[in-house]
């Protein structure tokens, strides 16, 4: 992740989107901060109704069936969390959102947004500038957040941009200023049999004892140059603010003037905050420092998640937790 501090973040919103501009909105182009209030009127792709599809995203979010970094954007993320969400509802799998999902949705009453107010601790970090280059991330003692921003976008599963605009001009600066931030899952999903990667749906999913998907996470899953090890594995354990043993042998992209190294934790490591090992070796589920990137971009074979995602599977697994990896 990138430093970004409040007043950058609002500069994030360089493409407009006119739910944000009208003065006094029309019932289906609440402005974001009203997402609470914002009901599914047929669509969710249009910019008209950025603020349902907000609220779509924490329902989801919440349901265990995430979009990963909550954007208010339409993408592939968004609609594979509803076809997911779909199937686990037994209603059909079209990836769009209908009124029988969204009554679904709506079954957790609870509100899409609450008010959070910055602490001192909040304020205060420490952040530092995270360098590029893997040397350089070994010689740090800790690799946490960069900026409030960023502290509070994977506090609340958000992405920064999204956080600015629900708050235009919050001074992230002064303890005690007030924010809407997505009232997001933060209790544990239920202990899982057995753990599903599915290389084409870019996802992770936890499924109990009868074979049901109780919960679906996006997911980045290899490469052409390392790609997924489809087949039966087990987990092996699961480790908290784990050091990055990085070994530039591993990786075919490394710098060749690297060297191995031992990578400080924090949610900038390079696996995140946590690895959920895998019993093939080198290989495991882990979290990552660029959320904005799951589910879009490739891997070096392991399966990467958001931070907050990896922890939940990791809440849910444990030794001998039987993993299918497949195509």
């Amino acid at each position: 992740m990138k430093p970004i501090l409040h007043a950058a973040l609002l500069l994030a919103l360089s493409t407009p989107i006119s739910a944000f501009a009208q003065d006094a909105p029309a019932p289906d182009a609440l402005p974001l901060n009203r997402a609470n209030e914002a009901e599914f009127t047929g669509d969710l792709k249009g910019d008209a109704n950025a603020a349902a599809r907000l609220r779509a995203q924490v329902l989801l979010d919440r349901a265990y069936f995430g979009t990963g970094e909550i954007d208010a954007r339409w993408g592939s993320n968004t609609e594979r969390a509803i076809a997911a969400f779909q199937r686990s509802r037994n209603l059909e799998a079209t990836g769009t959102m209908d009124e029988a999902t969204w009554r679904a949705l709506r079954a957790d009453a609870s509100p899409a947004l609450v008010e959070y107010r910055l602490t001192a601790q909040d304020v205060a970090g420490p952040y530092a500038t995270i360098p590029d280059d893997m040397m350089a991330k070994a010689a740090l003692p800790q690799l946490g957040f960069t900026s409030v921003a960023e502290s509070l976008g994977e506090r609340f599963h958000a992405s920064p941009a999204l956080l600015a605009a629900l708050n235009p001009g919050a001074d992230l600066t002064r303890e005690g200023t007030t924010l809407w931030v997505p009232n997001v899952q933060s209790a544990a999903p239920a202990k899982a049999a057995s753990v599903v990667v599915d290389k084409s749906d870019a996802s992770v999913m936890l499924r109990d004892d009868q074979q049901r998907v109780y919960a679906r996470f996006p997911a980045s899953t290899g490469s052409e140059h390392d790609p997924l090890p489809i087949g039966r594995w087990t987990i092996k354990g699961v480790a908290r603010d784990p050091h990055f043993q990085y070994n530039p042998k591993l990786f075919w992209d490394a710098d060749p003037g690297h060297a191995k190294a031992k990578i400080a934790p924090g949610p900038n490591n390079p696996v995140g905050v946590v690895w959920v090992d895998l019993s093939k070796d080198h290989y495991g589920i882990h979290g990552t420092p660029e959320p904005r990137k799951i589910g879009k971009t490739e891997s070096h074979g392991c399966i990467r998640l958001t931070n907050w995602d990896a922890t939940a599977v990791a809440a849910a697994v444990g030794p001998g937790t039987p993993a299918l990896l497949q195509e």
